[in-house]
């Protein structure tokens, strides 16, 4: 082996050392909160206030898992996050459902049943992509007063449902319009209707990017704060509010295990979804979301 090919054969091992080991120490120093989190929802008080937050527990106990499901203090109620676990389930399941089948049939529309206006309308939507959340909060608040929703999780429902069709919709009309055309003509020339297209020729295209919506509206819905917090109270929260109610409460000493412990399980389900999925959201991506 001559000389100048051992010494590119070393740089490039040089090379991919540093690479690898730059990653792993980003990766590291990324990861470094969750692993605080989870060995501190690990370890019994006593035992974190008499040694570190970063060791590993000396003895593996879950007594701030079970406190943080059913026993921790949220105002004067003492039940635990379990009955605003349930909330945000019973919030963003019907949520992200008609929120994703919103977006879908807009960017049906959009994209294979174009209408004058019809681009109009688009750049109305996408405007509603760059809304902040504080800008809706008081219109929102008026509508749900006089439909008397206001403080339930039925009007959350509506909020995150209308916030997140102009999200959607941009998914499903980028990819609905890498389609041919000639699918939806060919459909038409054999009698199939509006919603026969749409149910039989569009939607079993469109998995990818439906997964992609769903990730991304599950994930924007259960982590949001703004909204729960704003537009409902008392045992009708999500568990993000209820999550920053047990941080907030403190009785004697600061129990840093319950917190954990509490975010945690408030954290799960977006980890879950995404360790599951993450791989069908990229390929969702790159199959069409960011096209057009």
């Amino acid at each position: 082996m001559s000389t100048e090919a051992a010494s590119a054969r070393r740089s490039h091992r040089l090379g991919r050392l540093f690479i690898y080991g730059s990653l792993l120490a980003l990766a590291t120093f990324y990861l470094m909160p969750l692993w605080v989190m989870i060995v501190t929802s690990l370890k019994s008080l006593d035992e974190i206030y008499a040694g570190s937050f970063i060791g590993p527990p000396q003895v593996l106990t879950f007594e701030a898992w079970q406190k943080a499901w059913g026993q921790a203090c949220i105002g004067t109620a003492c039940n635990g996050l379990r009955p605003y676990f349930v909330n945000s389930l019973l919030m963003v399941i019907p949520a992200v459902v008609l929120s994703t089948g919103i977006g879908a049939i807009n960017g049906y529309i959009l994209t294979k049943w174009r209408f004058r206006g019809s681009n109009f309308v688009f750049g109305m939507l996408l405007f509603g992509c760059f809304l902040p959340f504080q800008a809706v909060i008081l219109p929102m608040a008026q509508v749900l007063g006089k439909l008397g929703l206001s403080g339930s999780i039925p009007g959350l429902v509506l909020v995150h449902t209308v916030y997140g069709i102009s999200f959607t919709t941009l998914f499903f009309r980028n990819y609905f319009i890498t389609i041919p055309d000639e699918l939806t003509r060919a459909a038409q020339i054999d009698g199939a209707g509006f919603f026969r297209i749409f149910f039989s020729v569009m939607l079993p295209t469109a998995l990818p990017i439906m997964v992609v919506s769903c990730i991304w509206q599950f994930t924007q819905i259960w982590n949001d704060f703004l909204f729960g917090v704003s537009f409902t109270a008392g045992q009708s929260s999500p568990i993000t509010v209820a999550l920053n109610n047990i941080v907030n409460v403190t009785m004697g000493r600061k129990q840093y295990n319950v917190d954990m412990a509490a975010a945690m399980i408030a954290a799960l389900p977006t980890l879950i979804v995404y360790v599951a999925a993450g791989r069908f959201f990229v390929r969702g991506l790159t199959a069409g979301a960011v096209k057009g």
